[in-house]
């Protein structure tokens, strides 16, 4: 069953294909347009060049997206890609899924990485097979971390690097 994008007041979500993937990778930015986006030349930036071979090489194991890979993160307002979030694959074992989630810089500190990552925790919750979402951030990155608290995460541990997090789904999927 193909995955819809997936909608906030502000956003679009769209998930990534194979094809869009590779293009972008490839700096084929083209592909955006085709597709109906704007393209901008601070996306793809760095940190999403450097996610884009793990992005891909999820994706070649689906025959379509699942949902559980990534997502491009796209104003409304005029179709432009501002970053990319999404899960680290599908469910584990104990029906945890990991996310992440990168702005780029021009759009950081105006409340999208916050309802981004509300909106694909709201989308996993309504997955059956999704029973926590998990997410880690660096020590450094407090804007991260505030984000995370507000979703309602828990800090389940720290290192010298590296803080995790922990939601539990609060009520059976109906």
């Amino acid at each position: 069953m193909p995955i819809h994008p997936i909608h906030t007041d502000r956003l679009a979500l769209i998930p990534f294909t194979l094809d869009v993937a590779r293009a972008l990778y490839a700096f084929n930015t083209a592909i955006l347009t085709q597709i109906g986006l704007q393209p901008t030349r601070f996306w793809p930036d760095q940190e999403s060049m450097d996610t884009l071979p793990r992005i891909i090489k999820r994706l070649e194991l689906v025959p379509e997206p699942t949902g559980f890979e990534s997502w491009m993160i796209v104003l409304r307002q005029n179709a432009t890609v501002i970053g990319d979030a999404g899960f680290k694959g599908p469910p584990n074992a104990e029906g945890a899924v990991d996310i992440g989630y990168s702005i780029i810089e021009q759009e950081q500190q105006r409340g999208y990485a916050l309802e981004t990552a509300r909106a694909l925790v709201e989308w996993a919750f309504r997955q059956p097979e999704v029973k926590a979402v998990t997410a880690n951030c660096l020590l450094e990155n407090a804007p991260s971390a505030r984000i995370l608290q507000k979703l309602g995460m828990e800090e389940i541990i720290r290192d010298d690097e590296v803080i995790y997090w922990k939601l539990l789904r609060s009520e059976p999927v109906q």
